[in-house]
């Protein structure tokens, strides 16, 4: 009796030993994938979040995490150091990346890669109603958010000053802060203008909007000429006038566009599944958030300012978008 006892014993040790070992093989198959996004108030970070989603429903193999982050210039750091493996971030900023532009990159990122293009993003000057800010030029003086330091916001509000003859000197006083804290500066009045690259019905404008008056300020075609001009990303974009409580008329301006990127390194067929599983379930995308509608096939080169990777090469190469 005993040694049964002592035979059934070491069967159920063996049993569990090789379980344990066949769940710690499963887990070390599994491959996990991080991808850098956004402030939790825009785009990015929803938009990201369908896409782990999708690999959570449609590539078992594939475990996709989404972090917050500081957006475009901190993600394309995250992108050189390995920090992260995809990111979402703007194709001009992708572009300074590449090429390691001074001042916001030392050397250049030199693996980082295309996946696909993703929605324009405008961007956004709104103020408070009452100071009385009609024009770029009127923010001379102000006191302005102009982004968090190192994001694209802040490259881009840079580079609209600039068609204005006007730099951060120019203004009163200078915040670097997030989206949300942008938000609630406005509301609070200690600034009177914050700058935003995101796209248009980011939830943060939209919550100003709806507990504020204020104001999207024009950029006017003239300066938009003179910025697509020197920064050729740059496109003239309209922000409707059904995009924010208060707004009485369409306000023009300019965008960039928002893109998918990964690391080099990252294996050919990985980044291959992950392209596929966007398209295939682009519905998903759509849901996320208002800007998912702008991501399609069609449109997935537009403004496509780094190599593509391998993998998403192979699959436009299949759907006939890339020869």
């Amino acid at each position: 009796m005993k040694k049964k006892m002592r035979i059934v014993f070491v069967v159920l040790v063996l049993a569990g030993f090789l379980c344990a070992v066949s769940s710690t093989t499963a887990l070390a198959a599994k491959k996990f994938v991080s991808i850098a996004s956004g402030w939790v108030v825009g785009v990015y970070y929803p938009l990201a979040g369908a896409i782990s989603n999708i690999a959570h429903k449609n590539l078992p193999d594939i475990k996709i995490t989404v972090e917050s982050s500081g957006a475009s210039v901190a993600n394309a750091k995250l992108i050189a150091s390995g920090d992260a493996d995809m990111a979402i971030l703007q194709n001009d900023i992708s572009f300074y990346a590449l090429n390691g532009t001074k001042p916001m990159f030392d050397k250049p990122v030199a693996n980082i890669r295309g996946i696909t293009a993703l929605y324009q993003e405008h961007c956004q000057i709104q103020a408070r109603k009452d100071a009385k800010i009609a024009s770029v030029k009127d923010l001379k003086g102000k006191r302005v958010c102009v982004g968090p330091l190192g994001s694209g916001t802040e490259q881009n509000a840079m580079q609209i000053l600039e068609a204005y003859g006007m730099t951060f000197n120019d203004m009163g006083k200078v915040e670097r802060l997030t989206a949300a804290e942008s938000s609630d500066y406005l509301k609070d009045g200690r600034i009177d203008a914050a700058f935003y690259s995101v796209g248009v019905g980011a939830a943060v404008l939209v919550d100003t909007a709806m507990t504020l008056d204020s104001v999207i300020v024009p950029i006017d075609a003239q300066a938009a000429d003179a910025l697509i001009k020197k920064y050729p990303f740059f496109t003239k974009a309209v922000v409707p006038k059904d995009a924010y409580k208060g707004m009485e008329a369409d306000v023009p301006t300019v965008a960039v566009m928002a893109i998918l990127v990964a690391r080099a390194e990252m294996e050919e067929a990985m980044a291959y599944q992950i392209t596929k599983a966007i398209f295939d379930n682009i519905k998903d995308i759509e849901r996320a958030h208002a800007k998912g509608k702008e991501v399609t096939l069609a449109s997935a080169l537009n403004g496509m300012s780094v190599p593509l990777h391998p993998g998403a090469e192979k699959f436009f190469k299949e759907k006939g978008i890339k020869k």
